[in-house]
């Protein structure tokens, strides 16, 4: 007998990633269709997208610009080696990205995800190093509350506490700096005014260990998944200024907050602060095809190329660099955005998501809300002996009543695609308050 359209016939084989399996398998929430700003949930309900699926679907689900790339590349190339040899869509989507971020984040090196992009980013701020003549630049400093993937580097450089706690030590040395999180900036509306002493915390883990060991320091501009943590003003300017000073490199994480999720290209265009290095993936693709990116500066570059003898200069890669069906779905991602101006409808529309979620608080177990761009947290106080319950049960009710949201602990994160619309945003809050009211 053929199972129910949406739910396999055996749940046991598939080993979820991040997730309560047993729970889950128990009562499963699946999806089986996208377009636009909805899924489809296995019983034929609309599902409205309050987290761009995994903060990765900016520009709105199976955009056909994206579908029908994807569809003639596979077509006419569906793979070619990047190793000793090449396909032209890499080299235009490379000098796309180099002229859509920063002035001075020229090269761009492919990768598969995130999680292999931070992890590539550490591994050339070492061959940067190296090649200076200064290979005894091996530490790393990463920060408290830092999400960079799941990869061994990206684990030791996270700060946290579950990620780290069986593998955080196989890369070393490594170091954190204090998370920017402070309970007086509770509520705040963008970035916090309080807490720009804080970047005075690297000046003191490069001081412990002397800059002449420290390689690169790695940060979220905005700490997305341990729940929308936002600098303080002047904050990541006063990073900068300590990395200039102590000749380390600075790499933002901006695999959440890159390609338009705070109404700009990049946080690094938004704050006016540009890294050294910067990984980027999700809304790369429209999260349509998997791919990941590491941008650098042409002095990071032209050091590591210009540096080595004949042959190889970098051993590094991965056999999906730079696929021919990830180039396509990015091209034509990146034409979608730029047609349909949607960084542009973003920043237009943040003040009114700033105020519709706001607007929640006073609401049962709120203790703070924060918000930036179209991105946000709301925080509830948790249950006593139960930490994170309260948020995921509001997780299970927010699917039950037809929005999809994220948790993380007692924090509900949103970060809806960019193309959606005023009385959509209305829809999100107005079922989310419904929700927040039924928690015990």
């Amino acid at each position: 007998m053929d199972a129910p359209i949406g739910r396999p016939n055996d749940l046991s084989a598939f080993w979820m990633p991040y997730t309560a399996n047993r729970a889950f398998k128990e009562a499963p929430r699946m999806v089986v269709a996208a377009k636009d700003m909805h899924y489809t949930a296995g019983d034929g309900r609309p599902i409205l997208d309050g987290t761009a699926g995994l903060w990765c679907v900016n520009a709105g689900h199976a955009r056909p610009r994206v579908v029908e790339a994807i569809r003639r590349q596979a077509e006419a190339l569906d793979f070619a080696p990047t190793f000793q040899f090449g396909h032209p869509s890499a080299f235009t989507l490379a000098s796309r990205l180099a002229d859509m971020f920063p002035i001075g984040l020229d090269h761009a090196f492919f990768t598969n995800s995130g999680s292999e992009a931070v992890d590539t980013a550490l591994k050339i701020a070492l061959a940067y190093h190296r090649a200076r003549g200064e290979g005894q630049r091996t530490r790393l400093i990463g920060r408290e509350r830092g999400y960079h993937g799941s990869g061994f580097g990206g684990t030791a450089v996270g700060g946290i506490v579950k990620n780290r706690m069986h593998y955080g030590a196989a890369v070393q040395p490594v170091d954190h700096i204090c998370h920017t999180h402070l309970p007086e900036n509770a509520f705040s509306r963008g970035c916090p005014a309080n807490g720009a002493e804080l970047a005075e915390d690297l000046a003191r883990r490069i001081a412990l260990h002397d800059a002449s060991n420290v390689a690169a320091v790695i940060i979220e501009p905005v700490a997305g998944s341990t729940g929308v943590l936002l600098p303080p003003e002047g904050y990541l300017a006063r990073v900068r200024e300590i990395c200039d000073q102590a000749g380390i490199l600075l790499i933002f994480d901006e695999v959440i907050t890159g390609f338009g999720r705070l109404g700009t290209p990049s946080a690094a265009d938004y704050f006016g602060v540009t890294p050294d290095l910067m990984t980027l993936a999700k809304g790369l693709t429209n999260a349509a095809v998997p791919m990941g990116a590491v941008m650098t500066t042409g002095a990071v570059h032209d050091t590591v190329v210009n540096g080595a003898p004949a042959g190889i200069e970098l051993f590094h890669g991965y056999t999906y660099s730079g696929h021919p069906l990830a180039c396509a779905a990015a091209l034509a991602t990146l034409d979608t955005y730029t047609e349909e101006d949607l960084f542009l409808r973003a920043s237009r529309l943040a003040p009114f998501w700033e105020e519709r979620i706001h607007a929640l608080r006073g609401r049962p177990n709120v203790i703070d809300i924060r918000n930036l761009g179209l991105v946000g947290a709301i925080e509830l106080s948790p249950r006593p002996g139960a930490p994170g319950a309260r948020a995921y049960e509001a997780m299970v009710r927010a699917f039950d009543e037809g929005i999809m949201i994220r948790v993380t602990g007692d924090i509900i994160a949103l970060s809806p695609p960019l193309i959606i619309t005023e009385a959509q945003v209305d829809e999100l809050f107005g079922t989310l308050e419904r929700v927040l009211d039924a928690l015990p």
